[in-house]
């Protein structure tokens, strides 16, 4: 009795899952600050940096990539987090999520060599680029 009960439901679930599947990271995003792309470039060789006295608005927008540049087009929520420089260690900067946030409230929790971790919190954003040395 229970094959003759699991075949069906398996069928059933094999037809309907894929009804549910959501497409992850089908959209590029990229971090900015002061609505100009952090990262040398779009490739993976691109490198994020900036200076601890950086000033300004940063931000995670969805991007339009092209050869010559790269524009911000919709801001989308996301967390920060720092990981510091001797130990690797990831800590939360806030439990808070944002849209935008001052560049300099995170730079006072950070030393040279410490990196500004950005996260999405939906999965159909890809952010390659989300590790920013502070130097």
């Amino acid at each position: 009795m229970k094959n003759q009960f699991c075949l069906p439901c398996l069928f059933l679930l094999a037809i309907i899952n894929p009804l549910f599947a959501q497409n992850k990271f089908t959209n590029c995003s990229a971090a900015f600050l002061n609505n100009r792309m952090i990262v040398t470039e779009y490739s993976n060789k691109g490198k994020s940096t900036v200076s601890g006295k950086s000033t300004g608005e940063l931000t995670v927008c969805t991007a339009e990539i092209g050869p010559e540049k790269c524009k911000a087009v919709e801001k989308i929520v996301f967390k920060v987090a720092i990981r510091g420089k001797e130990s690797k260690t990831l800590v939360m900067y806030s439990d808070e999520t944002f849209k935008q946030i001052n560049i300099q409230n995170i730079l006072k929790k950070c030393k040279k060599g410490d990196s500004i971790v950005l996260m999405t919190t939906d999965d159909q954003y890809a952010l390659p680029h989300n590790e920013i040395l502070v130097l």
